[in-house]
């Protein structure tokens, strides 16, 4: 999750969390858990009335504070997270967790932030520009678990200097996996289709690779969870 996860998101990942049922990874939510009544008015308007809140099974608030901040703050700061320390709840396990700041996770992780140089890419269309380039001199079918490779890379690096994309060769170095992993995933939407693609991207994402390391810790979280519960029917 992340800091646009809001609303439904935030009650499955927070009824998850009470739970102890799963292990919660990502960024703060965004503290999303107002519920609205519309009530008709006269030429064709009416009233969005705030008339509930959402919680958490354990009964902590998912809404955010809005009532100290402006609404600029309130929708497009990056740093959601916020809690209320008197909305203090335990999961079912005993593990602390709090209220009024939309749901935080069991273990942090944030992507990290496109560089001057990558931004450029996408925003002069590089990537896409060179797949025409590319399959120009190159088969369309690519062989079984494809990656692009190092003749590759360079095939990227020198269209780029061509095509009025500025760079250093220290950046290109710095962004070597980030470029390899694109251009892969681009050149598989043409090679093979978008669902392969998006399949490849999926298996190479940060926070996938990064969830998966932490399947131990979900399960030790599951099974201890289970075993409180056990001993508590049992006293």
């Amino acid at each position: 999750m992340n800091r646009g996860s809001a609303s439904a998101s935030e009650i499955v990942s927070g009824a998850l969390q009470d739970h102890d049922r799963g292990w919660v990874l990502g960024e703060n939510t965004f503290g999303k858990g107002l519920v609205q009544t519309v009530f008709p008015l006269s030429e064709s308007t009416a009233l969005s009335l705030t008339t509930a809140k959402y919680y958490t099974p354990s009964g902590r608030l998912i809404q955010r504070d809005y009532e100290h901040t402006s609404f600029f703050d309130y929708y497009y700061k990056t740093n959601t997270e916020a809690r209320n320390d008197k909305d203090v709840k335990m999961t079912d396990s005993g593990r602390t967790v709090y209220g009024g700041g939309g749901i935080s996770p069991d273990a942090k992780f944030t992507p990290e932030k496109l560089d001057r140089f990558e931004i450029d890419i996408f925003r002069k269309y590089a990537l896409v520009n060179f797949i025409t380039h590319y399959f120009a001199t190159h088969p369309v079918k690519l062989s079984k678990d494809w990656v692009a490779d190092e003749s590759t890379l360079t095939e990227f690096h020198d269209f780029l200097l061509k095509h009025d994309v500025t760079f250093t060769e220290a950046e290109f170095t710095k962004d070597h996996d980030w470029l390899k992993r694109n251009l892969t995933g681009e050149i598989y939407k043409t090679a093979e289709g978008v669902d392969e693609s998006r399949k490849y991207y999926i298996q190479t994402d940060p926070l996938v690779q990064k969830a998966v390391d932490d399947m131990p810790k979900a399960l030790a979280l599951v099974n201890s969870s289970r075993k409180l519960v056990v001993q508590r029917m049992t006293k």
